[in-house]
């Protein structure tokens, strides 16, 4: 049985989602908490959950807050964000954070379903209505997909493992270039050269290919 608990300040919104995975098989909701510090308060460390869905903006302490304290106190428990945040640095400082999946709050049921069964079997999920290109490339095998994914980044350039180290800051491409002293050109022939080469089409599909590869900025 796969235990669950929910995150999120809106309180009637997080009732109505309990009540549904409480009806999905094998799930069970453990409990609930109103922001990340209530949930550190509830949490019971002899019996943990398997996954949390996270809100990203809670006040008293935030989602992306919590999902960093529980990736450094219990990584082995596995978090979701659910937000209604698109924005693409949104989701990518949820995932550097921790987040093993990114949810819109707008999720059909049966996507929320797969989402947290992607979760439990597989480790990851990233909504596949915004990043479907993503999705595939995490769907093909494993052994096959680490053996290419290590072959590109041996591959790479320094300059553009810096790139990549860049991408997974906060700051936006105008700053990537000047940090590296560069035009926003040549930023963005780097962007289009790795998205070829890497075979994605966001930077988010760079930054996942970057923390699975170790070509991240400390």
């Amino acid at each position: 049985m796969n235990k669950v608990v929910l995150v999120d300040d809106h309180s009637l919104l997080r009732n109505a989602l309990a009540n549904v995975i409480n009806t999905f098989p094998g799930y069970e909701v453990l409990f609930q908490a109103n922001n990340g510090r209530h949930f550190i308060q509830l949490l019971d460390p002899d019996e943990l959950p398997s996954i949390v869905l996270m809100d990203v903006s809670m006040p008293l302490m935030n989602g992306f807050e919590t999902t960093y304290w529980i990736s450094q106190h219990y990584p082995e428990i596995r978090v979701i964000a659910l937000s209604m945040q698109r924005e693409e640095w949104t989701v990518i400082r949820m995932l550097r954070n921790g987040a093993r999946g990114y949810m819109l709050k707008e999720i059909e049921l049966e996507d929320m379903k797969r989402g947290l069964d992607e979760v439990s079997r597989k480790g990851i999920y990233v909504n596949e209505i915004l990043y479907k290109k993503i999705v595939d490339t995490i769907h093909t095998d494993p052994e096959t997909t680490r053996a290419t994914e290590w072959e590109i980044a041996m591959g790479l350039s320094e300059r553009e493992k810096e790139f990549l180290c860049w991408l997974c800051t906060e700051k936006s491409y105008k700053e990537i270039a000047a940090e590296m002293c560069v035009s926003h050109r040549t930023i963005d022939g780097y962007r289009d050269i790795l998205f070829e080469k890497i075979d994605v089409i966001s930077r988010i599909g760079l930054v996942l290919f970057a923390f699975r590869n170790g070509i991240t900025k400390a």
